[in-house]
């Protein structure tokens, strides 16, 4: 029932993915690394993304709108309401 064992190839055949039933030892290392690498490039280009926001228009107040949590305008501008609105 499980479906027989590993066929026979070549031993000479070569190939960048490792060729058949590759299993490196590092595997999980490696995965490890570019993990943290895609991680990484993502977390750089989120807070550029952030900084470099514009908004012509704020949100409502009370609306849901996720990027009043990282953009520094937005929350500049809801900074500015409270004190207005507590003065």
């Amino acid at each position: 029932m499980g479906g027989g064992g590993k066929i026979p190839y070549p031993k000479e055949v070569w190939s960048p993915a490792g060729g058949w039933y590759a299993q490196p030892a590092n595997w999980r290392v490696n995965t490890a690394i570019m993990g943290a690498f895609v991680v990484g490039v993502a977390a750089v280009t989120w807070g550029l993304s952030a900084e470099r926001e514009y908004r012509d228009r704020m949100p409502e107040p009370g609306r849901f709108f996720p990027s009043r949590y990282w953009s520094k305008q937005i929350i500049e501008h809801e900074r500015q309401q409270v004190a207005k609105n507590e003065s």
